[in-house]
């Protein structure tokens, strides 16, 4: 367990260290800052992925990739249909909303003159 915790901190100093030479290299030009970023961050992973926590990540990850592709996803028709029937209820949802709003306004100014 302790290893564990040695390695997530290494981690995340990995990613403090890119970040603090993101800045460090200031000067140089931005595809090198962004290199040591990514570099940073990819050393990271890797070592974070070694401890018993990335290791269930990993597994998390690949059972919502298996789910994901069990998933029946519609058809361009049933999209633009679905998509027709959000836009009008957001229409009228906000004319609904308007219209409550103005008589509650109305009300408000004839009750205080």
């Amino acid at each position: 367990m302790t290893a564990d915790k040695l390695k997530l901190i290494l981690a995340v100093l990995l990613v403090a260290g890119g970040i603090g030479g993101f800045y460090y290299f200031g000067d140089k030009p931005d595809l090198i800052r962004v290199a040591v970023v990514l570099l940073g961050a990819v050393l990271a992973v890797a070592i974070a992925a070694t401890t018993a926590t990335g290791r269930g990540t990993w597994e998390f990850f690949k059972g919502a990739r298996m789910e994901l592709r069990k998933v029946v996803w519609p058809v361009r028709k049933e999209t633009m249909q679905i998509t027709l029937v959000v836009f009008v209820m957001v229409i009228l949802v906000a004319v609904y909303m308007w219209v409550i709003d103005w008589g509650l306004h109305q009300v408000v100014r004839a009750v205080t003159g």
